[in-house]
């Protein structure tokens, strides 16, 4: 087995021929505009996830019997952005097309669009379901429009968006979200309404692809990530929101982004790798365990 195997899987479980999912790890930080180094995130993740326990205590099973192939990851390409976001999109329809399960796990979140570009293909009519602290619906940032600040921007031109903890966006953002009617579930809309998590999933079409950016999490929660905001989600609330989401719709695929690893801690990277693994639990929960 190699080291670089997400949850130290042997042989058989992590073999590609054989297993149901698929993690790709994407180290790009190109455009990143505050702190840079989520560039390490995948490989801390994956370093991370060789203490998890495989036996998950909430669903009383083991996700990883389904098989999860760790791919090679994706180089990013010298060229710029778009063309980075073209080689994301051929790295992701490999896995897509052979029927896994695939998470992306980023680097900054630019890596998005390549993973939609790959589902668009494959998928059709599908919704986004952005959970992150920032709108990210810039239509252009330090002169590129391919900046992980205008990755929802872009997705915006192609899938419908339901957007969930969001606690700083500009003015810009703002005029576009009145415009368009994107009723994004802030920070401040949550502490508001009870039923929240129903309402999310009352948005979202038969088919979701999910964007997680772990700055979505209160930075008590996890701290290393390239632009921190207080007051975000805990654990469980994002957890219960997830499960509910497995649970209702078709989630097709994933990506988790925006680790970056902080010397001498590895708080962040492990939350990361518990997460995805909870992705992968809920996407393959036997029919009990997916009951809300």
């Amino acid at each position: 087995m190699s080291p670089f195997v997400f949850g130290a899987l042997d042989d058989e479980l992590c073999a590609y021929s054989s297993a149901r999912a698929a993690l790709l790890p994407v180290p790009y930080d190109g455009t990143t505009s505050y702190k840079t180094g989520t560039r390490e995130g995948p490989a801390a993740i994956i370093a991370a996830s060789q203490a998890l326990e495989l036996f998950d205590e909430e669903l009383l099973f083991t996700p990883a019997a389904a098989g999860i192939a760790t791919l090679s990851p994706v180089e990013p390409d010298a060229r710029g952005p778009q063309q980075t976001v073209a080689a994301i999109a051929r790295a992701a329809a490999r896995p897509l097309s052979d029927g896994k399960f695939t998470v992306a796990v980023g680097g900054e979140h630019t890596i998005s669009l390549g993973c939609l570009q790959a589902h668009r293909d494959l998928d059709g009519d599908i919704h986004v379901l952005q959970i992150d602290a920032h709108a990210d619906l810039r239509d252009s940032y330090q002169g590129s429009p391919y900046s992980h600040a205008c990755v929802m921007r872009r997705a915006l031109a192609e899938f419908p968006i339901v957007q969930v903890g969001l606690r700083s966006l500009s003015a810009e953002e703002h005029e576009l979200i009145e415009e368009r009617d994107l009723r994004p579930f802030s920070m401040n809309v949550i502490r508001a309404t009870p039923g929240w998590m129903d309402e999310v999933i009352e948005r979202l079409g038969p088919k979701v692809y999910l964007t997680l950016d772990l700055d979505g999490l209160d930075p008590s929660v996890c701290p290393g990530v390239g632009t921190p905001e207080p007051g975000g989600l805990g654990w469980y609330e994002l957890i219960d929101l997830l499960r509910r989401v497995f649970s209702r719709r078709d989630v097709v695929g994933a990506d988790v982004v925006e680790c970056l690893p902080l010397p001498g801690q590895h708080v962040t990277e492990f939350i990361a790798a518990r997460l995805i693994y909870k992705l992968f639990a809920y996407h393959f929960a036997p029919a009990r365990g997916r009951k809300e």
